[in-house]
């Protein structure tokens, strides 16, 4: 059975090209144009709608005719893990920093072409398919070889692209990943935030160092609801950060 994606545009021409150039690479798709609809569709709204479920990914405008799409995304996190690619006529780096803070897996600037999206699709449930379900409850497996131990506190299986801390799996996006994978493998050393965006971002030089800040705070909000007490990252003023030593 081919793996479905939730499609969310007002505009019918955007959302038939999307929904052409997924077809193409194997996809069934569904579109909405609203955000209530959405929700129904996702079974998040008390209603029960099993032929649309379930779905393996959501496509999501930020302006929608009924409300916000990082709204949408916010209620959507509240219940769901459910990868998230926002698309969005604004190209301002606080809305994808927003964006990305409120827990969307990658984001759009519109126009785009159909299959960058396509292409980021498949990354993004690359990525989350290799995660265990129910990651932030998996305990670790001891025998797997793969995995190296970071300190007490984290093991990082980087053939399966994916980490824990305290024994149970993060449920991380890409750039989250990328972002702790890079300072773990460096404990005590002080990372910049430039160099940090060259190491993490592959369109650093259109990114703004905000980009780090909002992306920590994520980070840091995913280890405490695991460990309320533990701070792993530390913040050096002026300089950048690194995993405590």
């Amino acid at each position: 059975m081919s793996e479905r994606i939730l499609i969310v545009e007002d505009e019918p021409a955007i959302a038939q090209t999307l929904a052409y150039a997924l077809k193409a690479e194997g996809f069934e798709t569904h579109w909405e144009s609203l955000g209530k609809a959405a929700l129904a569709c996702l079974q998040l709204d008390g209603a029960s709608d099993a032929a649309n479920a379930p779905f393996v990914l959501v496509v999501l405008d930020v302006g929608l005719p009924d409300t916000s799409g990082f709204d949408l995304c916010r209620t959507v996190r509240q219940h769901s893990d459910i990868p998230v690619l926002f698309l969005t006529a604004r190209s301002d780096e606080v809305d994808r920093i927003v964006g990305l803070e409120i827990g969307a897996d990658d984001y759009v600037s519109k126009p785009f072409s159909p299959r960058e999206v396509a292409s980021r699709v498949r990354a993004i449930l690359r990525r989350t398919n290799k995660r265990q379900p129910h990651a932030m409850q998996t305990p670790i497996s001891t025998a797997a070889a793969v995995m190296e131990a970071q300190e007490s506190s984290f093991v990082h299986d980087r053939e399966g692209l994916r980490i824990a801390f305290e024994q149970q799996w993060l449920s991380l996006t890409r750039y989250e990943y990328k972002l702790l994978a890079v300072l773990l493998a460096r404990p005590g050393r002080v990372f910049s935030r430039s160099q940090l965006m060259d190491q993490v971002w592959t369109d650093a030089e259109e990114s703004l160092e905000r980009t780090v800040d909002a992306h920590i705070k994520t980070l840091r909000a995913k280890l405490r609801a695991i460990d309320a007490g533990a701070d792993p990252i530390e913040t050096h003023r002026g300089m950048g950060y690194s995993i405590r030593a």
